[in-house]
């Protein structure tokens, strides 16, 4: 359930109908809103989540994306899985493609709070986010290829970058699924709680994150999986850029000064010790 402080937006976010979307200060709740489909993902919701991105209001400095009922997302919703030519079928997954990339890199970072099935399409949505919460009973899995298809949002990028190639070869081959510890443990969540735990965390990271100067976040959000996928001297070049342009900015050079004034925390031991 929504913390009673956050409330919905208005104008064309409010027309959504398959997301719930809310907002309590510079944190916004994107809510998957297909519980009795286990919010399977159709066309129709792909497109919001990309209208979502594109339009989230200007207050708004971190997204929490979660999903009504029981679980998360349960994939492709198949019964509106039509059959498509190749061009067509090229067509639909540059569309949720575009969809992805406004969650991966729009404006600001998303962490994702996880639960239940993670499946499929619902994976892919997860793998866009910066952030993954998961909670003590979610699990893991790519059906695909015992459904004679391939994934199509993305995943093929992004999951590997998790979880790695073996490991990913391996769920699609055998249908293998992953619960919360062993996601934990290959790296597709950040943090694992326990049950119902999970949105309170997320929206406590998002609230920290959105404490950040934003044009810090947008340099991490933006460059780091650019990096990654460079030649060590085309990265390193492109680190220096960002961080010429990250540290000239007005919001920057206040919290440098902050911190040299002692007006701001020192990085703590991990619980919080001094």
């Amino acid at each position: 359930m929504e913390p009673a402080d956050f409330q919905p937006v208005s104008g064309l976010l409010a027309s959504l109908d398959l997301l719930r979307i809310s907002r309590s200060g510079a944190v916004a709740l994107v809510r998957l809103e297909r519980p009795a489909k286990r919010n399977a993902i159709n066309d129709a919701l792909v497109l919001q989540l990309q209208t979502c991105f594109l339009n989230l209001p200007a207050e708004v400095g971190a997204v929490v994306l979660h999903g009504a009922g029981e679980h998360f997302c349960a994939g492709l919703d198949l019964s509106e899985l039509g059959e498509r030519s190749v061009a067509e079928g090229v067509l639909h997954s540059r569309m949720w493609h575009a969809a992805m990339d406004q969650i991966q890199f729009g404006r600001v970072p998303v962490v994702a709070a996880l639960h239940g099935a993670v499946v499929g399409g619902g994976l892919e949505i997860a793998a866009s986010a910066h952030v993954r919460v998961a909670e003590s009973g979610t699990f893991y899995a790519l059906p695909e290829g015992q459904r004679g298809i391939f994934v199509g949002g993305g995943g093929a990028a992004r999951i590997p970058r998790l979880v790695g190639v073996a490991c990913m070869t391996d769920m699609m081959l055998t249908g293998r699924s992953l619960d919360a510890t062993e996601g934990q443990q290959r790296g597709i969540s950040n943090y694992l709680v326990g049950p119902g735990e999970g949105l309170a965390k997320a929206i406590a990271l998002a609230t920290r994150v959105a404490s950040n100067a934003p044009l810090s976040n947008y340099a991490v959000m933006q460059a780091l999986p650019r990096i990654a996928g460079m030649s060590q001297s085309d990265g390193l070049f492109l680190e220096s850029l960002m961080a010429a342009i990250a540290q000239g900015d007005d919001a920057a050079k206040q919290r440098v000064r902050a911190f040299l004034d002692k007006r701001a925390d020192k990085v703590a031991r991990p619980g919080g010790a001094a």
